[in-house]
């Protein structure tokens, strides 16, 4: 089913039906057509939010009236003018011709012969055609080919370090870092200094097909990295990667990068650094001499171009993007799922299934089949660490959870002065505290099940054998009805079994 909701919000960003039909896998007829109906519907990106998916579908379903109709042709002249102008897309100018029409009470035309009428007018009013760049619609992205170096202050030997490049094609404005690496969170990390830099994201990013960024981009089938994607989605922002093979699909940031490879590469190919901090404010500082450098062709520099552009890039969201990793694990058993040493509950209900885990430096995130299930803080230190929720267990291990010492000591003092000291003698018996939940739980249940009195009995000759006895001292006295024999009565068998054993005097050479 098509996703109505994700085409009207690359729709509301400007995006070419095309580019949101690669983008979606979709066809493009798919996209013009629903575009189309959510015109004559008034259905928008924002009033689409109070509508559930099912609604939206059945208003863009919907077919469009007046079909086979007289249609009011377009004023192409005036189209042609205000096309020049920033911000003015045919998307624009055709809602504003349908909503002429609707008020005169005419028949527009399709959003597709629109744009095919006004594409004849333009072959005979011009033989030629330049398409300026819009001002904050497209940011493109890179690596470049050409690499620095710092030295390893340990070891001495020269360091490789790659440069990304971003690109403003509008104004040319250019922003340059160093990264020891082209993995990803170095390529994120990229993308999110570049926006701070601009201090705002652009409609679309246009970067090339490495597998950083893209995993999959054929004819049918486009499938962005994940972490990419999200990054994407935290910034409004659209990914639309190159064609295969195709660099002057970002033409702009190829240029750039050859410039700087000898505005800054070059330059300072014989100095030497020792850190990346220190490499990176020298390439910043050339970078904003490059920036304003006056253009050889016209007026002003890049910064000025900028200056104008600026005000239509997107606004930054309150807080950068933290970079993510995606990774799967199966809830065990216990309900638990395992990161790098570290545990972290899982609802009860999902034990046997395959999560997939979101993980940042604070947060650990399970999904199952795309919804988020739950979220726990990351631990970090001594390995072994258990994060649990009470809602994740199954309700008898709720229960169990529901007890700590002093309920247990509240407990066994109502039952009597015996339990209770045996209680005690257990929660101190164990450097833990908590390790002895289980026993005391174990004399909890023993009393529902041969009542509080014989308990009580039973901990009292327990304790005159020994003054820390256990869960199953207890058990054996009450199944052999023990503690309902008077402690006075003689017990042959107390000292019968330690007859033999030899007493100090012996090995002092007292006993004969």
């Amino acid at each position: 089913m098509t996703d109505y909701r994700e085409v009207l919000r690359l729709a509301s960003l400007g995006i070419s039906k095309s580019r949101i039909a690669e983008s979606m896998e979709v066809t493009r007829q798919t996209v013009v057509t629903a575009l189309q109906r959510a015109v004559v519907q008034g259905v928008t990106w924002e009033t689409a939010k109070g509508l559930s998916d099912h609604e939206l579908a059945l208003k863009l379903k919907a077919p469009t009236a007046g079909e086979g109709l007289a249609r009011k042709l377009p004023d192409y002249e005036y189209v042609h003018k205000e096309l020049v102008k920033p911000g003015v897309t045919q998307l624009l100018l055709w809602e504003e011709y349908c909503g002429r029409c609707r008020d005169s009470g005419e028949i527009p035309y399709s959003l597709t012969q629109f744009k095919t009428r006004y594409r004849e007018f333009a072959s005979i009013r011009m033989a030629t055609m330049h398409i300026a760049r819009r001002p904050g619609e497209i940011m493109e992205v890179d690596w470049a080919g050409q690499t620095a170096g710092i030295i390893d202050s340990d070891t001495g030997e020269l360091v490789p370090v790659y440069l990304f490049v971003a690109a403003l094609p509008y104004s040319g404005y250019a922003f340059c870092e160093a990264f020891t690496d082209m993995k990803t969170p170095s390529w994120i990390a990229g993308h999110v200094d570049a926006y701070t830099f601009f201090g705002g994201a652009t409609k679309m990013l246009v970067p090339d097909n490495l597998k950083t960024g893209v995993t999959k981009n054929t004819n049918t089938e486009l499938i962005l990295n994940k972490t990419y994607q999200e990054m994407a989605e935290h910034y409004g922002t659209a990914v639309i990667p190159t064609r295969i093979r195709a660099p002057k699909d970002k033409a702009t940031v190829e240029g750039v990068i050859g410039v700087v490879s000898t505005c800054i590469l070059a330059a300072v190919r014989n100095e030497k650094y020792f850190s990346l901090r220190e490499l990176n404010a020298e390439i910043r500082e050339r970078l904003n001499a490059f920036n304003l450098k006056p253009f050889q062709k016209k007026d002003g520099s890049r910064f000025t171009l900028f200056s104008e552009e600026r005000q239509f890039l997107i606004p930054l969201p309150s807080d950068n993007y933290e970079i993510s990793e995606w990774r799967t694990a199966t809830v065990q058993y216990n309900y638990h799922i395992s990161v790098e040493l570290m545990n972290y509950s899982v609802p009860f209900a999902y034990i046997r299934k395959r999560v997939d885990l979101r993980l940042t430096r604070s947060i650990v995130e399970v999904f199952f089949e795309g919804g988020r299930i739950c979220s726990h803080q990351r631990l970090y230190g001594k390995t072994g660490q258990y994060s649990t929720f009470d809602e994740h267990m199954p309700p008898e291990h709720q229960e169990y959870v529901k007890w700590n010492g002093e309920r247990f000591r509240s407990w066994a003092k109502k039952a009597g002065r015996h339990t209770e000291t045996v209680v005690n003698a257990m929660l101190t018996g164990y450097r833990v505290e908590q390790q002895a939940y289980r026993g005391c739980m174990a004399l909890l249940k023993l009393s529902d099940e041969y009542s509080k009195p014989r308990l009580e009995s039973a901990c009292e000759r327990a304790l005159f054998y020994t003054p820390r006895p256990g869960y199953k001292q207890i058990l054996s006295i009450l199944k052999s009805g023990q503690d309902a024999l008077s402690l006075d009565a003689p017990k042959p068998q107390q000292h019968s079994e330690f007859n033999f054993l030899r007493g100090p005097d012996y090995y002092k050479g007292g006993a004969k």
